[in-house]
């Protein structure tokens, strides 16, 4: 079975995760809670979510966790309807409607890293070593080179569609293409294909071996990539979401997070955050993340 292939698997819905297994053979007795999490395709891919709930299951073994792993849009349609008791997302606008119309009775910003935009090596569009991401995709569309987008309501498709609009670049004509399908299935689709696309760039390192895609753009402020976690009205475990929303946002959780990528990458892959004392919702800088 390819990696593909294995992420693939990995993201059906309500997949398993035994938690509370790794805390020994004395979990086989014991009462167990499930708790319904969604994550965004991006924190799955990038391998995070293995890394996470192993750990998380050590210090609380008596909560299993089930996951979905969707695009953010698609999380919070079924945290809205009650069907996840705690989620992350990487949509900070979307977050804020979901929190306004009453269906999270928490939200906190939790880490953040970076979008890139990546593309063929010999790079058509001529891209390279730009700084602006909007004047990048502009000279990707007007090139007619091929881009693919996640086109599902993403976190990462509404960021690409934030700086679509900001440069009033269209969503379509020639070379765009909307996949619909998870970043993992995206990077493989626009390797295959020579095409460009917008990835995080946790998920990028994570699967750089298995595309022929180069990063070319990056460094730009507004690819500044922020995951929340947010605790649904309806949860149907509500003390156990509040749990995990606690253990990730405690020094256990953030060190966790600090923690990943640094063995394979040399650096922290996703950066937790602790507090924004200007602005809970706007982190203040990315140059900490490009280094």
């Amino acid at each position: 079975m390819s990696r593909f292939d294995s992420i693939a698997k990995r993201s059906l819905l309500l997949t398993m995760a035994a938690t509370s297994c790794l805390a020994g053979a004395g979990c086989q007795s014991e009462s167990r809670i499930t708790l319904a999490l969604g994550v965004p395709t991006t924190v799955q891919d990038s391998g995070l979510l293995d890394w996470l709930l192993p750990a998380f299951g050590v210090d609380h073994p008596g909560i299993q966790v089930r996951f979905v792993a969707a695009g953010s849009g698609e999380l919070l349609a079924l945290g809205a309807r009650g069907d996840l008791d705690v989620l992350l997302s990487h949509s900070p606008a979307a977050e804020l409607k979901f929190v306004s119309q009453g269906f999270a009775v928490e939200r906190r910003p939790l880490m953040q890293n970076d979008f890139l935009i990546v593309g063929p090596p010999a790079d058509p569009a001529a891209v390279r070593g730009r700084t602006d991401a909007v004047d990048a995709l502009a000279a990707i569309a007007s090139a007619g080179a091929a881009f693919f987008s996640r086109g599902d309501e993403s976190g990462t498709h509404r960021k690409e569609l934030e700086l679509r609009e900001t440069g009033g670049i269209p969503a379509g004509g020639r070379g765009y293409r909307e996949s619909g399908e998870g970043m993992g299935a995206v990077l493989r689709a626009a390797s295959e294909t020579g095409a460009y696309t917008l990835v995080d760039r946790a998920t990028y390192l994570n699967l750089r071996d298995l595309v022929d895609l180069v990063i070319l753009v990056e460094g730009d402020p507004r690819l500044l990539n922020v995951y929340s976690v947010l605790v649904t009205k309806n949860a149907r475990q509500p003390e156990a979401a509040r749990t995990f929303a606690d253990w990730l946002t405690s020094q256990n959780g953030r060190s966790a997070i600090a923690a990943y990528g640094t063995d394979l990458f040399g650096r922290s892959l996703f950066q937790p955050i602790v507090s924004y004392p200007e602005s809970p919702d706007e982190p203040a800088s990315l140059a900490t993340l490009t280094r």
